[in-house]
């Protein structure tokens, strides 16, 4: 977790997030990589039919203030090293292919959540990252203290086929010092006995070989609700979450658990993409 990865539009978000960057870099004397992503400009269809070519200097006045907002960050940065960035086209292409140049291993990245008609159609630009990184993504929504994470809580359904997952968790676990709260939440849909829960409760544990850890289990109506609940009341620093990279109509008429808590809820989320 030392190359870290903070897709920035110089907004208050990314701003927050670049912060958080800074104190990790600094905890794991890692490095930044500072990078925007910036749509190339195209032609345009005018009221009466015509077609009206970009402005390109006032693109290229667009481009100068965005390297100059970038430097103004970098020389912010103190004695953690960091590189910028502007490369050109799609979010999520662009940053997948900074994360394979740059050898990424984490991105760290600001959200103002998503709701109603845009949360379905278009969803956060964080929400997009978080679906097809290839790296683990902090989501935050505000600085905080990195030294403060001392809850970390895992929502699972106990998989056993998650090793990947689990084995960056437990990286994260370890550098943080944090406690592990692992949270099964009961379902009228997916319903189990208390035995059973427990059963499957202590089985995860010891599949994963996991240390420093709480059990919870917990009814709710929805997972959404469970998680964003017990996050609240007990107080979690962090919630760590796999997602899957679904897309195109499965996504909309499924969702995602992960990519819904990211766009509702306060507290930073720490997610991983499932391989496929």
């Amino acid at each position: 977790m030392k190359k870290i990865l903070v897709p920035v539009d110089l907004s208050n978000q990314s701003n927050e997030a670049y912060n958080v960057a800074l104190e990790w870099a600094q905890m794991s004397q890692g490095e930044i990589v500072l990078v925007h992503v910036l749509a190339p400009p195209s032609a345009y269809t005018g009221l009466a039919g015509e077609t009206i070519a970009y402005d390109m200097n006032f693109f290229t006045q667009m481009e100068a203030d965005i390297q100059k907002g970038l430097q103004k960050m970098k020389e912010q940065a103190g004695a953690v090293p960091v590189m910028t960035e502007v490369i050109y086209g799609d979010l999520v292409s662009g940053i997948a292919n900074i994360i394979e140049k740059k050898k990424i291993d984490f991105i760290i990245m600001g959200t103002a959540g998503a709701t109603g008609l845009t949360e379905i159609f278009i969803g956060s630009n964080t929400e997009k990252v978080v679906r097809f990184a290839s790296v683990p993504v902090l989501a935050v929504r505000k600085s905080i203290a990195i030294k403060s994470i001392k809850n970390i809580l895992l929502p699972s359904t106990l998989e056993l086929n998650q090793h990947d997952f689990i084995q960056k968790l437990s990286a994260l676990q370890g550098f943080l010092h944090a406690t592990l709260h692992i949270l099964l939440i009961n379902t009228p849909i997916h319903f189990r006995r208390d035995a059973e829960a427990n059963e499957a409760l202590q089985e995860f544990i010891k599949h994963y070989k996991l240390s420093n850890y709480k059990l919870h289990f917990r009814n709710y109506i929805r997972e959404e609700e469970g998680i964003m609940d017990f996050a609240y009341t007990e107080k979690m620093d962090l919630i760590a979450m796999a997602t899957h990279a679904r897309k195109g109509l499965a996504h909309l008429f499924n969702g995602s658990i992960t990519e819904n808590v990211v766009n509702h809820i306060e507290a930073p989320i720490w997610t991983y993409c499932l391989k496929r």
